[in-house]
């Protein structure tokens, strides 16, 4: 199977791209990357250099891909990081192409955290809120991103459990996976939750006190992954918790500043925790 994965791609670490694609990869995707942004590493980092791919460039490449008839052998389209508003187009036309021949779209809404606030350039959060993920199969924000999507605080997990839902019927009726729920949340715990046609369900795995940027881009590929292996929720929901909390430790245990995420390949093949999700009852 084929994933055509349109974000951002730094040289050194693991953010957008350079967090989705190796474990794609390792799993036994055929991933072609698209970048919407190229750096030498992301911006938190004290010294960075790169920038937005221009919009025609990264047009071209998806054109291109399409013409030899790639994008139609593709069994999911996922996009994230959005440098230029402008790309928006482009990856709505890169679905329009996939689409007939059975993929699905998954739309990770890289708008901000709660640490940061929004962080993208203007414009960009309205596109995903008015374009791109209306137009989604899967949505995975976290609950900052939830929040702004949806205009409204949501401060239990009731109601990040009845956004979720919200912004999934509004969009095509398919999944919603909110990457790091903080509403009523233990600090010694990390929680996630998807809600879909068939239910919600909620996962915990132990938090690892371990500060790198790219988890959610990481989660975002790995639930996806879990789907397209798997064809349930709340199956793909306990792997991308398993998978992380393995893949943080084993960063934890190097000291490092960024995903060790090929020291951490075993934990993203075979988690060796399992943490199992629930169903969320009303």
């Amino acid at each position: 199977m084929a994933i055509l994965s349109v974000q951002s791609w730094v040289a050194a670490g693991h953010v957008g791209n350079s967090a989705a694609l190796f474990p794609l990869q390792r799993l036994g995707f055929e991933t072609w990357a698209v970048p919407t942004w190229v750096g030498s590493n992301h911006p938190g980092h004290a010294r960075w250099h790169g920038g937005a791919m221009p919009t025609a460039q990264v047009a071209g490449m998806l054109e291109a891909l399409a013409d030899r008839g790639l994008l139609a052998r593709c069994r999911a389209v996922l996009s994230g990081y959005v440098g230029d508003a402008a790309i928006g187009q482009a990856i709505e036309r890169a679905v329009a192409v996939a689409r007939p021949g059975g993929a699905v779209y998954s739309c990770d809404p890289v708008i901000g955290d709660r640490a940061e606030g929004v962080y993208v350039a203007a414009g960009i959060p309205e596109l995903f809120r008015d374009r791109l993920v209306p137009a989604a199969d899967i949505v995975t924000p976290n609950q900052f991103e939830l929040e702004w999507l949806l205009g409204r605080p949501l401060p239990t997990l009731a109601e990040v459990a009845s956004g979720a839902d919200a912004l999934r019927r509004a969009g095509r009726g398919g999944t919603v996976l909110v990457t790091s729920v903080e509403a009523g949340g233990d600090p010694v715990c990390q929680r996630m939750l998807a809600v879909a046609d068939a239910g919600t369900w909620v996962v915990e795995h132990p938090t690892v006190p371990v500060r790198v940027k790219g988890t959610g881009d990481l989660v975002a590929a790995l639930f996806l992954a879990g789907l397209l292996r798997a064809g349930a929720v709340p199956a793909a929901l306990a792997y991308a918790a398993s998978a992380i909390h393995g893949v943080l430790e084993c960063t934890q245990r190097c000291g490092g500043d960024e995903l060790a995420l090929v020291t951490a390949q075993d934990e993203i093949v075979a988690p060796a925790r399992w943490f199992p999700a629930e169903v969320l009852h009303p």
